[in-house]
């Protein structure tokens, strides 16, 4: 089979921890520990640094930044490398000001304390399984410590090296996607998540080959990512996660897909409208935006053992992963059919339509969408796409917050 040398996995133990520390139940008169000792050894070459995290994390929320290389904490499957200690400092700055500040400012400040994982655990390089080729995206356990992997490959930033709109999806893609996938996981386990959820999709899920699926596919069946497609639980947290930490092109790259083949209602439209600007997303009418310019190609695959021959539509910018997911013993063909200018023409005037099939594509997605904020606002009282325009406007805010709050100390 061709396919892809990296899947993106992101693996939660779903086995829930107690999330509170001993100051939220104990009240203890004194304390069995020497408190004459210091919390942070000033002699220590990354003292300054030690002292940001103790004031910053572990005092407020009682969570520990594992950025020193943690060989017992690792998986030993995986040929793994420290986490680099100015990159280091640059992650955690971003994970108090990019998640933990966001969820304080609409939860409040009891929120992060009670339902925070006790521990991030970075890993300065990628965990490639040697057995199946497949990637790692970063995992958790027990809902209490979440691992953040290529911490090396992240930019340190610099005013002459500040970060750009690219930066800021590679960084949503290795560690902030994961951060509120496994917190996600955290949230439903504390407050289960809606029983309707797994019935909007109910035949489609597959544990063991859902990586063999191309975005097309896992579009097409309703679900944001293939991954998703691997469990209910997944798809209930990738629906979250996604929601705030995908970037504009990616949302509208999966809508065209979950629309091209049949997964369209005719009375969705405008549901599927208003699910862009709930994402906050601008420029349907702007040109030079790459959702407003794409074809629409027939694939014909062929199966050479079977002479089966089977079709769909597949959207220009995907025909490059439908190949990577090609069978060995499959041809595949394409043909152009309509070339588009404009998102709306696309949806008002060529997106597949088929009332029968109401548990796939856009029309499942919306459904999704529908339960999973619900279940957000109701059990958390937040809002789903009020997190994600403040994670954006502060991600937009990036460079002015590094240069003005953001000290990277050397080795002392």
């Amino acid at each position: 089979m061709k396919m892809k040398k990296t899947i993106y996995i992101l693996s939660v133990v779903a086995v829930l921890m107690s999330m509170t520390s001993c100051r939220d139940n104990d009240d203890f008169s004194a304390s069995i520990f020497d408190t004459t000792i210091p919390a942070v050894d000033p002699t220590s070459a990354t003292a300054p640094f030690d002292q940001w995290l103790y004031e910053n994390f572990v005092v407020p929320y009682n969570t520990e930044i594992q950025y020193k290389f943690n060989m017992p904490a690792s998986k030993l499957e995986y040929q793994l490398a420290p986490a680099d200690y100015k990159k280091s400092q640059l992650l955690a700055h971003f994970i108090k000001y990019l998640f933990y500040d966001v969820y304080t400012k609409y939860a409040g400040d009891e929120f992060m304390k009670k339902y925070a994982p006790r521990i991030f655990h970075f890993i300065g390089s990628a965990a490639y399984s040697p057995n199946t080729g497949t990637e790692e995206l970063g995992y958790a356990s027990a809902g209490v410590k979440i691992t953040l992997i290529k911490v090396n490959e992240m930019k340190l930033w610099t005013p002459t090296n500040q970060y750009s709109e690219a930066d800021m999806d590679i960084l949503n893609e290795y560690q902030f996607h994961t951060m509120h996938h496994e917190f996600s996981h955290i949230l439903h386990q504390t407050k289960t998540y809606p029983i309707d959820f797994g019935q909007v999709t109910p035949n489609d899920y597959d544990g063991r080959d859902w990586q063999k699926r191309d975005s097309v596919k896992a579009h097409c069946l309703g679900y944001i990512t293939h991954y998703a497609s691997s469990a209910i639980y997944e798809d209930f947290v990738e629906t979250l996660s996604c929601a705030i930490t995908n970037n504009d092109v990616r949302w509208m790259n999966t809508i065209i897909d979950a629309c091209a083949n049949g997964g369209l209602k005719d009375g969705d439209k405008k549901r599927v409208y208003d699910l862009i600007d709930s994402l906050d997303i601008q420029g349907l009418d702007d040109p030079t935006k790459p959702w407003n310019k794409f074809r629409i190609m027939k694939e014909t695959c062929v199966d050479s053992e079977t002479g089966e021959e089977t079709e769909r539509f597949v959207p220009d910018f995907h025909v490059t992963d439908a190949r990577s997911h090609q069978e060995d013993t499959q041809t595949l063909k394409y043909e152009e059919v309509k070339s588009f200018t404009s998102f709306r023409d696309y949806l008002d005037g060529w997106a597949v339509i088929d009332n029968n099939r109401d548990s796939e594509g856009m029309n499942a997605i919306l459904k999704k969408f529908e339960l999973a904020t619900k279940w957000y606002t109701e059990k958390w009282g937040l809002h789903l796409f009020e997190i994600r325009k403040e994670v954006k406007a502060r991600q937009n805010n990036i460079n002015t917050f590094v240069r003005d709050n953001v000290t990277i100390y050397d080795l002392q």
